[in-house]
């Protein structure tokens, strides 16, 4: 395999496995935290001490967990001096985006060639692909970044720019990147998006604050309150971006001809459940929302249904099984064997073995599912399976798939 790859597979697969599992821990820290500080925020009541509403304290909750009672209180601005002890919360987004960026590295950089590039889309090398991905990390960053100054109080515009140029990202990349890479492309630009306010605007406004009673100065309000907005944005992509990187997993989502329109209306339904959440820590509890969003999920899937196509011509006679052999063996033995000979995979992916007939005969529904219906496999199409034989691996095994 040619390509970036540097390390060998299965130290690939290491690398792979480690990245991964602090990504998950990550960014369930980071999510579970936006999660619970929005929800916070929403569930706040008056100070119910004229006390505390004099010190500056804006809102208050009681809570209960771990066997225990919580006063939270959250203050205006700041309080009147600062506390020895600070609770910062940064590191959960930093470590999410960090080894994000790193499963990136291992996996479909190394590796451009079976993951992030499909010549049929784009003739595009490893190097220029990588840096495409890259830059495009850098852009969206900036891009967002310049909305919100020139739209500040203006959400709904700000909202629907950032839809439409999300739209117009996926549909981009569709045509840079294999269909594979597409939603983990968007995901990672809106996940550095993410990122970026943490690094870039909420913590230093946190910061700024520190600074201004360090300095005896009365804070300025207007950077927390920005701030405040970031976390909100960062809120609406939780379910969007979790789901982008997910969909890698479930072909068909992603294997078809507006894949990249697919995983639009997916990351939409996602923030319009997070928007049900959000309203319902209000007080405000709108059934019409899961309501709607199911129906969206529910007309996406009959929409997206893979059709049952008989195939046409040739395709549609008898086909003899060493026909169907000769196929997996050119196509897909490379990786799916006991002993692989494509060197980016020490073992068969997913356990998934096609070395003997029987083991054709047993797997014969994944086969139509992942080369015949999505056309998923081989990734990146890297052995060149042809339409002709897709057809004929169907027809067999529409035909019952027997071994002849």
């Amino acid at each position: 395999m040619s390509g970036l790859l540097l390390l060998d597979a299965y130290a690939t697969d290491w690398l792979n496995l480690l990245a991964r599992w602090l990504h998950v821990i990550a960014a369930i820290a980071w999510i579970g935290s936006s999660f619970y500080f929005i929800a916070l925020d929403n569930h706040l009541d008056p100070p119910a001490d004229s006390e505390d509403a004099g010190r500056g304290v804006g809102g208050e909750a009681w809570e209960i967990h771990g066997g225990g009672f919580y006063h939270v209180q959250k203050y205006r601005v700041a309080p009147r001096t600062l506390p020895e002890r600070l609770l910062w919360f940064k590191w959960e987004a930093y470590a999410t985006w960090l080894s994000g960026f790193a499963l990136l590295v291992v996996l479909y950089y190394l590796n451009a060639d079976l993951y992030l590039i499909d010549r049929d889309v784009a003739d595009l090398g490893p190097l220029a692909a990588t840096a495409i991905s890259v830059g495009l990390l850098a852009a969206a960053w900036v891009v967002y970044d310049l909305l919100c100054r020139l739209l500040r109080g203006r959400e709904l515009v700000l909202g629907a720019c950032l839809l439409g140029l999300t739209t117009l990202a996926a549909y981009g990349v569709s045509h840079l990147f294999s269909a594979r890479a597409v939603s983990i492309q968007v995901g990672a630009m809106l996940g550095t998006m993410m990122a970026g306010n943490v690094l870039l605007n909420i913590i230093p406004a946190h910061r700024e604050l520190i600074r201004a009673k360090e300095a005896g100065r009365e804070p300025d309000p207007a950077p927390g309150i920005g701030a405040k907005q970031r976390s909100v944005h960062n809120n609406y992509l939780t379910l969007p971006v979790v789901l982008t990187m997910i969909a890698p997993h479930f072909p068909f989502l992603y294997a078809r001809e507006r894949g990249w329109l697919v995983l639009v209306i997916s990351m939409l339904i996602g923030a319009w459940i997070r928007h049900f959440f959000n309203l319902r820590h209000t007080g405000r509890t709108v059934w019409a929302i899961p309501a709607t969003a199911a129906l969206a999920i529910t007309g996406l899937a009959v929409a997206i249904r893979p059709a049952d196509v008989a195939p046409a011509g040739p395709a549609a006679g008898a086909v003899p099984f060493a026909e169907v052999k000769t196929i997996v063996e050119r196509r897909c033995a490379s990786c799916h064997s006991l002993a692989p000979t494509d060197e980016s995979f020490p073992t068969a992916p997913k356990g998934i073995v096609l070395d003997t007939p029987e083991q054709i005969r047993t797997l014969a529904a994944a086969i139509e599912q992942q080369s015949v219906r999505t056309k998923a496999m081989p990734l990146a199409n890297v052995t060149r399976m042809t339409q002709a034989e897709r057809d004929r691996l169907g027809a067999w095994i529409r035909a019952g798939a027997r071994i002849k």
